[in-house]
């Protein structure tokens, strides 16, 4: 990175404290230089959400050549979301700390460049990052850790339920799922918490094992998810997760179609 392009990023994170600057590095010929974006996290103080239309135009202008943004009063250490989104973006990440002193003047810090390398973030224990690290995050993981199969991705905003859109009820017939009545390994428990459509799914853990985490103690009748706020976690279950259950989803691929599939009216 040259002088006159970090120049340019410290100037950005400086101007959106106490708030996360994002943007890009394109190349543009034989030319490197940064694109400011837009942070559209609904905690911009905490987090990002760069742009899609600003993603979009860099696009046009050059070659993406890395993904760049500021911690504001915090390290330059890449978060766990950091490190999954670096993963995503099949790109290097660069991450400039950016801190006010006792005079109310804010100084850039240090630099700290990641790049993917294959990191996986833990199943339980993970924090929570809206379009990241969330519930839907948690089942895409599962299907495609535990049982190999690949669902997809999807855009979400962050408080969708309450913006008339119905993420799992649009999506899961499509990508393969039927409603069930009874609960076997692996199935989707689809919940609605405080909200005028279903917003918080889980997974069914029948027998409590995680394949790809050996180590964790089996924990069976549990649902394995991501509340909001939260960090992801196994719950037994039964009474609230019961009472706000509204229905439950498998995959095709583990559905006989000799039969009828079964349903199951909602609570």
């Amino acid at each position: 990175m040259n002088k006159t392009t970090l120049a340019a990023i410290e100037r950005h994170a400086i101007a959106q404290y106490p708030d996360e600057c994002c943007g890009l590095l394109i190349r543009d010929g034989r030319r490197q230089r940064y694109v400011p974006c837009r942070n559209t996290a609904t905690t911009p103080s905490e987090h990002f959400r760069l742009a899609p239309q600003d993603y979009a135009a860099a696009e046009e202008c050059g070659e993406i050549i890395a993904v760049v943004h500021s911690h504001p009063d915090y390290p330059a250490t890449a978060s766990e979301a950091d490190r999954v989104s670096c993963e995503a973006s099949g790109l290097p990440w660069h991450i400039l700390e950016v801190r006010k002193d006792d005079e109310g003047q804010v100084h850039k810090g240090e630099l700290v460049t990641i790049t993917p390398s294959g990191y996986l973030a833990p199943l339980i224990g993970r924090a929570f990052v809206h379009g990241v690290h969330d519930c839907l995050s948690i089942i895409l993981d599962y299907y495609r850790r535990e049982m190999g199969i690949e669902l997809g991705d999807y855009d979400r905003e962050d408080g969708w339920w309450d913006k008339g859109a119905n993420l799992y009820l649009e999506n899961l017939p499509a990508a393969g799922f039927e409603q069930v009545s009874q609960l076997q390994q692996g199935d989707i428990v689809l919940m609605q918490i405080r909200s005028p459509v279903p917003n918080h799914a889980a997974i069914y853990l029948e027998d409590g094992v995680l394949k790809t985490d050996p180590d964790r103690f089996p924990a069976p009748g549990s649902i394995l998810h991501h509340l909001y706020g939260r960090d992801s976690r196994r719950d037994t279950y039964g009474g609230y997760w019961t009472e706000v259950t509204v229905s439950c989803w498998r995959h095709q691929s583990k559905i006989s179609h000799h039969q009828p599939p079964d349903s199951m009216t909602e609570t």
